[in-house]
């Protein structure tokens, strides 16, 4: 089998990903594991390295980053046309953002580099969107409105703070709170949901910037898209309510409700910012779905 592949964003973590990812290496393959690296330059090149070494032979991914370079490397593997071997990713959380593994560890990057010392995986649901433009594949969550707005604001201006700077985003954001549409039917379901939102999100796993617990009925293999939708809520309810994102208890506000689904439908005039683990998008959606099982992950 081929050696692992990482594939390391030096720039993550405002450069401490490039700082730490040597010595990490180093004590991976001094438990005897056969690990090759390539380093990223600008963004893209993950999904690129990924697509062009699974064609190569590779089946054995770590991402050396955060959030977003899972993502790009999740868009490098899928889709493709032969499932006859499975593919596993590890993740080296050197990154601003590592949402997706605080699902199973408080531990981070120790708990992190046991499960590839020791080979552990389990399956993991791949979250896919179909947009007008094509499609982009996920595991961690995709939303539109408040948490979108706020994740733009937070990559353009506060990106270098980490969770800080999510905090600082949203609180502006939450200055100037308003409330779009965003139609959608669940499941087949032949009405448009249209009532007005403060954010919708699709979520596979729990976690959002860091530590949000946006979504704490979340999991990642039970073949269920995890749809959380927040109503028109005022703006000092709000700030009350949103200090709970952190343990899970919001999702007890009468405003704001959760749906398991299979499959989601959206009915946009047009394109929108989407946030997708951690990446800001601008597209138009058009379907969600789930393909269960499809990824090994390393935790």
């Amino acid at each position: 089998m081929k050696p692992y592949l990482a594939i390391v964003n030096p720039a993550a973590g405002g450069g401490r990903c490039g700082k730490l990812a040597a010595k990490t290496l180093q004590r991976l393959r001094s438990q005897g594991l056969s690990v090759e690296v390539v380093e990223t330059r600008q963004p893209g090149d993950a999904t690129r390295i990924a697509r062009e070494s699974y064609t190569q032979g590779f089946r054995r991914f770590l991402a050396g980053g955060g959030d977003g370079t899972s993502y790009e490397i999740v868009n490098g593997l899928f889709p493709r046309d032969s499932w006859a071997e499975r593919v596993s990713l590890g993740f080296l959380p050197l990154g601003t953002g590592n949402s997706f593994l605080r699902d199973f560890t408080d531990a981070g990057a120790e708990h992190a580099i046991g499960a590839i010392v020791a080979g552990r995986t389990r399956p993991c649901d791949v979250l896919r969107l179909q947009h007008r433009g094509g499609i982009l594949h996920y595991i961690n969550l995709m939303s539109v409105g408040f948490t979108a707005e706020a994740g733009e604001l937070t990559n353009r201006r506060f990106k270098r703070l980490g969770e800080v700077g999510y905090l600082a985003a949203t609180l502006l954001c939450w200055s100037r709170l308003h409330f779009p549409v965003f139609p959608i039917a669940v499941d087949g379901s032949a009405e448009w949901d249209q009532r007005p939102c403060t954010y919708l999100t699709f979520s596979n796993s729990r976690y959002t910037g860091g530590k949000l617990m946006i979504a704490p009925f979340a999991d990642t293999a039970d073949g269920s898209i995890e749809v959380t939708r927040v109503g028109a809520i005022g703006r000092w309810d709000f700030a009350l309510t949103f200090p709970k994102i952190f343990s899970g208890a919001h999702m007890k506000h009468p405003l704001i409700s959760r749906l398991p689904a299979k499959h989601v439908d959206f009915h946009l005039a047009g394109a929108v910012d989407i946030m997708i683990d951690g990446e800001i998008v601008h597209c138009e959606p058009r379907s969600l779905d789930v393909l269960p099982a499809a990824l090994d992950v390393m935790v």
